[in-house]
C-alpha cells in the first residue's frame, strides 16, 4: 500500500522531468562561475522575485544565515519574530556563527509583528545597546498556520525599518505559495524587501537548493559568506537543473496543493475530536480536544501503522502538508483512516 506522507513538503521526490534535466546539464566550477546552469537559474530567480542578482545555497537555513552575516556585523541586532523560522530552527547559526543578536518580537496570529514593536525595538544610538542593522520577516508563516503576508503590510514593515536605517530581509521558503494564496506575482512580495530567500526544495519539488536575491553588491558579499560556510559546490549545475524546472514548471501547480489543504482541513473538521485551524496554503494545522483520551504523539503512532505520516507538533497538536505526491484519493484515505484511528480510542 501506498504510504500516504504529509509530513512535510520536504519530502517530495524530483519529477521526471527534473531527473532528465540534471542527467543532461552542463556543469563548470561554480566558484569561479563558470556553472552555466548555476547562472542560468540564478538569473531566472532575480528575475522572478524583481531583483538584480541572485545566489544559489544548498538549504533555506544556509540561505538565512549568509544573508543575515552579509546584513550585519559581529555584536550587531537583528528584530525577528518569537514564532519564525531563523530563530527557532536554524539552530542559532547567526548567533553561534555571526555573532548577531536576535531580538524577539511577538508574531501576530496572522505571522505578522506589530509596526509599533518593530519600531519600539530598535536600539538608540548610543554605546550601551547594540547597532539594530536589520528585520526580518517570514511569507508564508509556518508556525502561524502557512499565513501568507501581504504585499501592503511587508511595504508598511519596510518603511519602519527602512526610515530607520535597517535593511528587511525576508525569508520567503514558500513565498510561491503566498503569490498564489494572495493571487500575485512573487516578484510583488518581495517588491518592498532588501534580500529574500526562496525553497526550491519544499512545494516546488527540487531535491536540493535554495536561492538567495537581493541587489548585485548585496549578492557580492553573500557570495563571500557562502564560501565562508563551505557553501561553493563546484560543478552543482545538476542540481540547479532541478531548480530550473522547478521555477518553469511546479509553481504553476501550487494552487492544487492549496485546494487539497482546504479539502483535507475540511474533513477533518468534521471528525470528532478534533479542532482545525484556518487553511491559507498547503499547511493545514490542527489539534486534538481535550475529550480526546490519547496524545497526538500516539495517534501519530497509529496512523503511521496504516502507512499515513503525519506530524505531531506537540502534545495535543497536528501539522499536515499537501505537496505534489499528495492526490485526492490520498486526502480520501487519510480522512478515513484519522476517523477510524479516532474512533477507537
Amino acid at each position: 500500500m501506498k504510504i500516504v506522507d504529509l509530513r512535510s513538503d520536504t519530502i517530495t521526490q524530483p519529477t521526471p522531468a527534473m531527473r532528465a534535466a540534471m542527467a543532461q546539464a552542463q556543469v563548470g566550477d561554480d566558484v569561479y562561475g563558470e556553472d552555466p546552469t548555476i547562472n542560468r537559474l540564478e538569473t531566472m530567480s532575480a528575475e522572478r522575485l524583481g531583483m538584480e542578482a541572485a545566489l544559489f545555497v544548498a538549504s533555506g537555513t544556509q540561505g538565512n544565515l549568509v544573508a543575515l552575516l552579509a546584513h550585519c556585523g559581529r555584536g550587531e541586532q537583528v528584530l525577528l519574530g518569537d514564532q519564525s523560522h531563523t530563530y527557532l530552527f536554524e539552530q542559532g547559526g547567526i548567533a553561534a556563527l555571526g555573532g548577531i543578536m536576535p531580538h524577539p518580537l511577538p508574531n501576530q496570529p496572522d505571522g505578522t509583528l506589530r509596526l509599533a514593536d518593530i519600531e519600539a525595538a530598535i536600539s538608540p544610538d548610543d554605546q550601551h545597546f547594540p547597532r539594530t542593522r536589520l528585520l526580518c520577516l517570514e511569507n508564508t508563516h509556518n508556525l502561524c498556520h502557512g499565513t501568507p503576508l501581504t504585499v501592503e503590510y511587508t511595504a508598511q514593515a519596510a518603511a519602519v525599518a527602512h526610515a530607520q536605517g535597517l535593511k528587511l530581509h525576508l525569508d520567503g521558503a514558500r513565498i510561491f505559495n503566498a503569490a498564489v494564496s494572495l493571487r500575485v506575482a512573487a516578484s510583488e512580495l518581495a517588491a518592498p524587501v532588501d534580500s529574500v530567500t526562496f525553497c526550491l526544495s519544499k512545494g516546488l519539488c527540487a531535491p536540493v537548493g535554495s536561492v538567495l536575491c537581493g541587489s548585485a553588491a548585496f549578492i557580492e558579499e553573500a557570495r563571500r559568506a557562502r564560501k565562508l560556510l563551505g557553501g561553493g559546490m563546484r560543478q552543482a549545475g545538476f542540481l540547479a537543473a532541478a531548480g530550473i524546472v522547478a521555477l518553469e514548471e511546479m509553481t504553476k501547480r501550487l494552487s492544487e496543493d492549496h485546494r487539497r489543504a482546504k479539502e483535507l482541513a475540511a474533513g477533518l473538521a468534521a471528525i470528532p475530536g478534533l479542532e482545525v485551524s484556518p487553511v491559507s496554503s498547503n499547511l493545514v494545522y490542527f489539534r486534538l480536544t481535550d475529550e480526546v483520551s490519547v496524545d497526538a504523539p500516539e495517534v501519530e503512532r497509529r496512523l503511521k501503522a496504516k502507512q499515513v505520516l503525519i506530524l505531531a507538533r506537540s502534545a495535543r497538536h497536528f501539522r499536515a502538508v499537501t505537496h505534489c505526491w499528495i492526490q485526492d484519493e490520498d486526502v480520501t484515505r487519510t480522512l478515513a483512516v484519522m476517523e477510524q484511528v479516532l474512533g477507537s480510542c
